[in-house]
This record gives C-alpha cells, sequence and structure tokens, in this order.
C-alpha cells in the first residue's frame, strides 16, 4: 500500500514538472516567433507591411515634394526678376550700320546751335545701339566729337525692329565770331561697328560748325527736351 501510494507521488512530481517544462517551451517559442512575423509584415509590400510602408511615404513624400516645389519657384522668380531684364539687355546683339538709318535734323530756331541725330532700326529684329555715336565733321579734324557724360540713359538702348533713337548734337554756340566752318555732310560711326555712315546735314546750305564747341549725346529711346543742356 505505501508503495503504491509513494509510486503515484513520484508520478504526480513528474507530471507536474514535465507540465512546468512544455509551459516554459510554449512562452520561449511564442517570444521567438513574434520577431519574425513583424519582419515578415515590413519586408513584403504585397501584405499588410505596404500600407505601412506607405504611410512613411505619405508623412516624408509631400513634405519633400512641396520643399522642392517651393525651391524651384525661389529659384525662378529670382532668376527672372532681376537677371531677365539684365539678361535681356546684355545677350542682345549690337546694333551694326547695317542694321540702322541715320538722319540729321536742325533742332530749335536761328542761330541753329544743336541737331538731331535719329537712329531707325531697319533690320527687321531686336538691337541693342550701344553708347553715343562718333561724329567727325570736318576731314580738317580727325577727332572724334567728345562725348557728354550726364547724357548718357541708365538702361541699354534696345530697338525693337522700327525704332528709333536720337542723339542731340551741339555743332556751335551760334556767335557771329566763332570759327565756324559750313558741313554739307559728316561721318558717324556706332560703337562696336567700324563701318562709316555718311549722314546729309539738314537744310539747303548744310550747317555751321565749330569744331572746339561740337558735342554730342548719347543715343536715347527718346528726344531730349533740353538741347542746350551742353
Amino acid at each position: 500500500m505505501n508503495l503504491l501510494r509513494h509510486r503515484s507521488v513520484l508520478l504526480a512530481t513528474a507530471g507536474t514538472a514535465l507540465a512546468l517544462s512544455l509551459t516554459a517551451c510554449q512562452s520561449g517559442d511564442h517570444t521567438d516567433s513574434a520577431p519574425a512575423a513583424t519582419t515578415s509584415a515590413t519586408g513584403k509590400p504585397a501584405d499588410g507591411g505596404q500600407a505601412g510602408t506607405s504611410g512613411a511615404t505619405g508623412s516624408t513624400g509631400p513634405a519633400q515634394s512641396t520643399a522642392s516645389k517651393g525651391s524651384s519657384d525661389d529659384t525662378a522668380g529670382n532668376g527672372s526678376a532681376g537677371s531677365s531684364g539684365e539678361q535681356a539687355s546684355a545677350t542682345t546683339r549690337v546694333c551694326a550700320a547695317r542694321d540702322v538709318h541715320v538722319t540729321a535734323a536742325t533742332q530749335g530756331g536761328p542761330p541753329y546751335t544743336h541737331i538731331v541725330l535719329t537712329a531707325k532700326n531697319t533690320s527687321g529684329r531686336s538691337c541693342r545701339l550701344a553708347g553715343a555715336p562718333h561724329i567727325q565733321f570736318l576731314e580738317s579734324h580727325k577727332q572724334d566729337v567728345p562725348a557728354v557724360a550726364k547724357s548718357k540713359p541708365a538702361a541699354p538702348v534696345v530697338l525693337t525692329a522700327g525704332a528709333p533713337a536720337y542723339a542731340v548734337v551741339k555743332v556751335s554756340d551760334g556767335g557771329v565770331d566763332e570759327d565756324n566752318e559750313p558741313v554739307s555732310a559728316f561721318s558717324v560711326v556706332l560703337e562696336g561697328d567700324s563701318t562709316v555712315i555718311a549722314v546729309s546735314a539738314p537744310g539747303s546750305g548744310g550747317i555751321a560748325v565749330d569744331p572746339a564747341k561740337a558735342l554730342t549725346g548719347y543715343w536715347t529711346p527718346e528726344l531730349r527736351n533740353g538741347a542746350d543742356d551742353f
């Protein structure tokens, strides 16, 4: 009887130990398998992991897109606002003698101390009329007529097709005691081109020029009103 009881106790103890061992194994297996399941879900876009990936992309994608777009817009704005006008003037080709038709007319009444040169763009495309006209009135005076710095425009003069530019030229002081010489035609050379343009002087008798007093203004898009400024 005692032997049977002792064997029952041993069996019960062994059963308890076995149950505890199985429980511990099952608990360990569950812990080890959890990361595998998580990795699988994240690593396979076709499974539920795709939603997680989309969520991450959704949080960063629009932000990156907006930042990129804003940067692009800022660059375009800065590039086109201030540097666009400067580039249009700087890259426009300089007017050559073949691009313009230059004429002369008197300005004001007697004594005729000033004339106006008009350069009209006849090329059919835009060009830039740079600087001041290089004028020589007489064969005996080979130096160019001096240009008046204060008449220089703030921006380059860009002539569209058919557009004119003007330069006011002083030919004398209008005094009777001056060393004036009659001029029926004179030469004009444009900045950036060595071609000589022959211009007829206005009036049937030409103009009276004092080489010592002659001055020229820069090319401007509008006719100056104050010819007596120089």
